[in-house]
């Protein structure tokens, strides 16, 4: 009998679980069994091992009865991640390779037929499990998977690209040594959409800079051809690249759904699904749960054009992961948490037809029609939007005359400064401060909060739309460098939740 263990890791949710890979041999007649709730997928590395070791002129222990243990044994396990390491532990066992040389690795990867190394999804998560672990193990994977776990300092990150490669690093005596990945340069990001090819709309181009300061929430609402979209776009350009933590926590994110590029380490992601996106595409789920899109664009923007024509659920399952900033899967078989750090910008139409308040052209739908249409977005809903903002139709012959506005760069800096000056006073953006934080970081004057709570009595506010309005006001006061929230800072803050009319 013949026992080896290789170390290895599964995707779970948002982390990289340990998993312990091992594989028996023993007498009697021949078989290859996977057990430890391996898929289906899992399942059929044993064609993909048998062939791999056979091609690259290995011996498979055809004569014996294999017996391959995936543990913990609770633990879903799925895609072909597991093929080198159940690879390894056969030559182990049959002394092909020294055994004793895979205590000190980690490793994943799938095999072709011919043993080269594919790459596999989650190396930057492994990565990061590792050093959170403190391991001192080091990481062995396909040379396309290697490059985005690198990025993690403190880890070694060995690469392959076929399996020969790793036996001629562990045969018993060898000296020879794996290469040690690299990560791939950082880039600069590349020149996106500019604010500047937008002209006129004063009060939109206002909102987006106030919505950056803070990471509020924002609705466009205009007829078609006003600039919604455009506006929408340019927003992750006026925003601050990720810090270290944050831009390792949207990479770790996208290296899970096999998105992530190394060339755009530190970019804040801007995710744009089409409105036939489910509430599974857009929240998570799935068997095993898939991070969903509010959860790929972590740290970065979520942009949802054409915003009545989704799915109402789709819509509603938006409204928790818009207040707590995470997103609990709960099924029957098991749960998952992933984060949902986003920013919401969105647009729409006013009516079916698009053109109610548009002076070029005459709107062709009925009070009823315009109800219905904008009654697709529940009121619950557009009471968690932080700024709704009216875009109004500018006629060619005035936007010829137009002068070209301010560039990204120039309201970047702007937004930089006003942003560090709420994260020096609170620790965090002024969207996020907790109910409990605003009386003491709003800092507003007495004539200001007279006049919102008159306002809030005229307009019927909420408790949370009166709380919003006293964020998105301590937002507008950062970027005019005032301490304390004035009364003019909280009416353009009150008149910036009034883009919807029936």
């Amino acid at each position: 009998m013949s026992l080896a263990i290789v170390r290895s890791r599964a995707l779970d949710g948002l982390s990289a679980e340990a998993v312990s890979v091992e594989v028996h041999l023993a007498n009697g007649l021949p078989s290859f069994t996977l057990v430890g709730l391996a898929e289906t997928e899992v399942k059929e590395s044993r064609e993909r091992v048998r062939a791999a070791l056979q091609n690259s002129g290995l011996t498979f222990p055809h004569n014996k009865r294999i017996i391959v243990n995936l543990a913990p044994a609770e633990l879903p396990k799925e895609g072909g991640r597991f093929d080198l390491p159940i690879a390894l532990g056969l030559l182990a066992a049959t002394e092909q390779i020294d055994g004793a040389r895979l205590a000190g690795l980690e490793c994943a990867g799938e095999l072709s037929l011919g043993g080269e190394l594919r790459p596999v999804r989650g190396g930057l998560a492994m990565s990061l499990a590792l050093r959170r672990e403190g391991s001192t193990r080091s990481l062995v994977l396909p040379e396309a998977s290697a490059a985005e776990a690198a990025l993690v300092e403190g880890v070694e990150v060995l690469q392959a690209s076929h399996l020969l490669d790793l036996v001629a690093a562990l045969v018993p005596g060898s000296d020879h040594r794996l290469q040690r990945a690299q990560p791939l340069p950082r880039q600069p990001a590349p020149a996106g959409p500019d604010l500047r090819d937008i002209k006129g709309q004063a009060g939109a181009k206002r909102a987006l800079e106030i919505a950056a300061v803070g990471e509020h929430s924002l609705l466009f609402v205009g007829p078609p051809g006003t600039g919604k979209s455009m506006l929408a776009q340019r927003l992750a350009g006026l925003l601050a690249p990720l810090d270290e933590e944050a831009a390792l926590e949207s990479a770790a994110v996208l290296s899970l759904a096999g998105q992530f590029d190394p060339a755009r380490w530190g970019q804040r992601v801007s995710r744009s699904p089409h409105h036939s996106a489910s509430s599974v595409a857009l929240v998570g789920g799935g068997s095993p749960p898939r991070p969903g899109e509010i959860t790929l664009a972590l740290h970065g923007v979520l942009f949802l054009d054409e915003l009545p024509e989704f799915n109402r659920a789709a819509l509603e399952a938006l409204r928790e992961p818009m207040e707590t900033g995470r997103i609990l899967i709960s099924r029957a078989a098991r749960q998952a948490e992933f984060p949902a750090r986003f920013q919401l910008v969105a647009a729409m139409n006013p009516c079916p037809c698009g053109h109610l308040g548009n002076p070029l052209r005459a709107c062709r739908c009925t009070p009823d029609q315009v109800a219905r249409y904008q009654g697709r977005l529940s009121g619950p809903f557009l009471d968690r939007l932080d700024l709704l903002i009216e875009v109004p139709m500018i006629r060619p012959s005035e936007l010829a005359g137009l002068a070209v506005g301010e560039s990204s760069a120039q309201v970047r800096q702007r937004v930089a400064l006003a942003r560090a000056v709420a994260l020096a006073r609170q620790g965090c953006s002024n969207a996020r401060l907790g109910v409990d934080q605003l009386d003491t970081q709003i800092r507003a004057d007495a004539a200001a909060l007279a006049f919102l709570q008159k306002a809030a009595g005229q307009l019927g506010l909420s408790a949370r739309s009166y709380h919003r309005v006293l964020r998105v006001a301590r937002s507008i006061a950062d970027l005019a460098t005032s301490a304390a929230v004035t009364q003019p800072h909280m009416a353009e803050a009150i008149q910036m939740r009034r883009g919807l009319r029936a």
